[in-house]
Order: structure tokens, then C-alpha cells, then sequence
């Protein structure tokens, strides 16, 4: 679930938020037991500490990612869509990288091309987000499918060809 896990690490404290609660304010801190006794009554909390709403959101969040195996599936999707770029990759000498994990991706270019493809895509209504001039992110939500992977795929297929 953390990308901790992908390296045989365990955090002090870990920090976690935004989709924690689904479009609900909340934040979390998980800790060792040695960081959490250093927490007294009153000396941490936030605007919307103890929220109902919010934890309620939280929970079902949780319960949703646990009980349908939305990391494992995010890996193997992830692994996907990266063996589908790197067949990009290997067609057009302009990207000249791809890396991520999950579906944490990034794909970088050898010229600054990626505020053409943001605008192209969206004219297309495809969301996707650039981080330079010459990287794309990919960061899609955990509930994309296969085919919703292919339709971009085949997208910037076409797009990139034309570059």
C-alpha cells in the first residue's frame, strides 16, 4: 500500500493524506510506538482533527483498498502500462525515458514536447499532467482499468508519431 514496502524499510512516522479520505479533509500520522509516546493530550492536532465525516470517509477508504486489493492491482496494472510505454519508447527516438512504480509514472522526452501533449489531450478529453517541459506524469486513479490503459496507449501512439 506504501512505497516504503518496495524497499525493506519501516518509517519512524509516516504521513498520509488527501486520498486517505476520498475527497474528504483528513490527514494521518502512523508511528512506531517509540514517536507515539512522545505525543501528549494536546500537543498535535489539526483544523478538522476527529472529524466523523471525515474519519467515517477514512475508514470506508481503507475497507475499499484492503477488500478489493487496490495495491496489489495498482503493481500489476502499473507493470502494464510501463511495458506499454516502453513499446512507445521503442518506436520514437523522442522519449527517452520511462520510469515509475505502480501507477506512478513518469514519461520523459528529448525535446520539450509535453505542453503540446497536455493541451492535445485534453482537446481529447484525456487528463494527463506534465511536470516539465519535457516529462509527462501519469497518476491515475487505482480504480483504472486495462482498457482505459490501452485507449491512452493507442493515444499517444498516434500523438507522438506525429511529433
Amino acid at each position: 500500500m506504501f512505497a516504503y514496502e518496495n524497499y525493506g524499510i519501516y518509517p519512524d512516522i509516516l504521513v498520509v493524506a488527501k486520498s486517505l479520505g476520498g475527497g474528504m479533509p483528513i490527514g494521518a500520522i502512523i508511528s512506531t510506538d517509540k514517536i507515539s509516546s512522545s505525543f501528549g493530550p494536546g500537543t498535535h492536532g489539526s483544523t478538522f482533527g476527529g472529524n466523523t465525516a471525515s474519519c467515517t470517509a477514512g475508514l470506508a477508504v481503507l475497507d475499499y483498498l484492503i477488500k478489493n486489493r487496490l495495491a496489489e492491482r495498482s503493481e500489476k496494472l502499473g507493470q502494464y502500462f510501463i511495458k506499454k510505454l516502453m513499446q512507445i519508447k521503442k518506436k520514437y527516438p523522442v522519449v527517452k525515458e520511462i520510469r515509475g512504480m505502480g501507477l506512478m509514472i513518469g514519461m520523459e522526452f528529448n525535446e520539450p514536447v509535453a505542453e503540446k501533449l497536455v493541451q492535445d489531450a485534453l482537446d481529447d478529453k484525456i487528463v494527463i499532467n506534465k511536470v516539465s517541459s519535457s516529462t509527462l506524469r501519469f497518476l491515475p486513479a487505482l480504480i483504472i482499468t486495462k482498457d482505459n490503459v490501452d485507449i491512452l496507449i493507442k493515444w499517444l501512439d498516434m500523438r507522438i508519431k506525429g511529433i
